[in-house]
């Protein structure tokens, strides 16, 4: 019986193995057409837009090359001047500068040495070559003329402090009154102290003007000479030898590597002055700039500081008004006819840090700006220059923490499978 199913079942099996076929090959027949279709369709859509994707290619390609071909000439005409044009454009800067330089001038000359130098007969023979260059009127501020309208001798006013500080004083304050753009000062005394002489440099800084210095030496037979000469010649009140001793102890000699006694030109008895390097140093050289030390500070109105306390908070209170409605770019500030580069991660606290750093900045220096009108607008770009400090802070961080990271994996070994 088991024979007799077994046989019967044969057929269908064979039935059911010839439809498969069947399927299986229309399925690939199938497979076959609509890859067919889709090359030819390919074919078909490369043949339209080949010749315009070829066009584009081509202008693609002419665009770049004008675009070559310009930055060539950009090039080209950035550097069509020859260094015969610009050396006469520097030549002509030069001019300028020497012109501008000279307009300005109020050039002043310290005359430095001991007693019996001839720091006398080098301020008339300085005033006499000037006076025939045409560069006067000539001032000479001498230190004897101090001494004499001081009442007291030569000797009393080296021995005596208090009224060797007056002499001085007195000195520095005729030539500072002297100074003015079309004169030229002399100051004619031992001016032996460096510190004297650095308090000279100051004024002079704060004149915008030139100096130099010119030291009366003397060697050492020249010097026993003069000795002799005093002692010979003493009489009361005048300088006697002790004195002349002391002074020669006390002389602080210039030295050309101190900036207050450059440009020094230093000259023996006998000798001829360098008076064509003396005018050049004056009269072609630009003068020093003033520093904070040698300014006078600006003066601001009485309400200065509530005013910059009261525009400084309102800038604070818009940002975080801005920042309250949803806005995170650009803030408005119209007080400072300017928009504020401020992050929309800065917070209110960090705002006002800053606003406190501004506020002691501009307290410990006046400088910056005495117009109330103008710190609205310095604020706003403080603090963008903050957050630009913290933002190079940060990246700096991230990019430490990251080659850290790098240095870890690196030394990190494997585990064992």
């Amino acid at each position: 019986m088991y024979d007799q199913q077994h046989n019967y079942d044969i057929p269908g099996q064979l039935l059911s193995t010839t439809m498969s076929e069947e399927t299986s090959d229309s399925e690939s027949q199938d497979i076959q057409e609509h890859n067919e279709t889709v090359r030819a369709l390919s074919a078909g859509l490369l043949q339209i837009y080949e010749p315009k994707l070829r066009e584009v290619k081509e202008n693609l390609k002419e665009l770049i090359n004008k675009q070559n071909d310009l930055q060539i000439a950009m090039t080209s005409e950035k550097n069509a001047f020859s260094s015969r044009q610009i050396q006469e454009v520097n030549e002509m800067a030069q001019v300028f500068t020497k012109t501008k330089v000279r307009q300005g001038k109020m050039p002043l000359i310290v005359i430095t040495g001991l007693p019996r130098s001839g720091k006398t007969s080098r301020a008339k023979e300085l005033e006499k070559y000037f006076t025939e260059l045409g560069k006067g009127p000539v001032h000479i501020v001498s230190e004897a003329d101090c001494i004499a309208r001081s009442g007291c001798g030569v000797k009393e006013s080296f021995t005596d402090t208090g009224k060797e500080k007056q002499i001085r004083a007195s000195l520095k304050s005729e030539a500072m009154k002297l100074l003015t753009k079309s004169t030229l000062v002399i100051m004619d005394g031992t001016n032996y102290i460096k510190g004297y002489r650095y308090e000279i440099f100051c004024m002079s800084k704060n004149a915008r003007t030139t100096q130099c210095t010119v030291h009366c030496a003397m060697t050492v037979e020249q010097r026993n000479a003069r000795r002799e000469e005093i002692v010979q010649n003493s009489s009361s009140g005048e300088l006697d030898a002790e004195t002349f001793d002391a002074l020669c102890q006390r002389y602080e000699e210039p030295q050309d590597t101190s900036r207050w006694d450059r440009p020094l030109f230093t000259v023996y008895g006998g000798e001829e002055m360098e008076l064509p390097r003396i005018n050049s140093a004056l009269y072609e050289q630009a003068p020093l700039p003033p520093n904070l030390a040698t300014q006078n500070m600006p003066l601001s109105a009485t309400n200065f500081l509530f005013e910059l306390d009261k525009s400084t908070q309102t800038i604070i209170d818009q940002i975080a008004a801005a920042r309250k409605i949803g806005l995170d770019g650009p803030v408005e500030i119209p007080q400072a006819g300017m928009r504020a580069e401020v992050p929309s991660n800065m917070s209110v606290a960090q705002l006002n840090r800053h606003r406190r750093q501004f506020l002691n900045y501009v307290k410990m220096h006046t400088n910056v700006s005495s117009d109330i009108s103008k710190i609205p607008a310095i604020f706003a770009k403080a603090l963008e220059i903050q957050e630009l400090k913290v933002n190079q802070c940060a990246t700096k961080l991230q990019q430490l923490h990251y080659e850290e990271s790098l240095v870890a994996n690196s030394k990190r070994t494997p585990r064992k499978s």
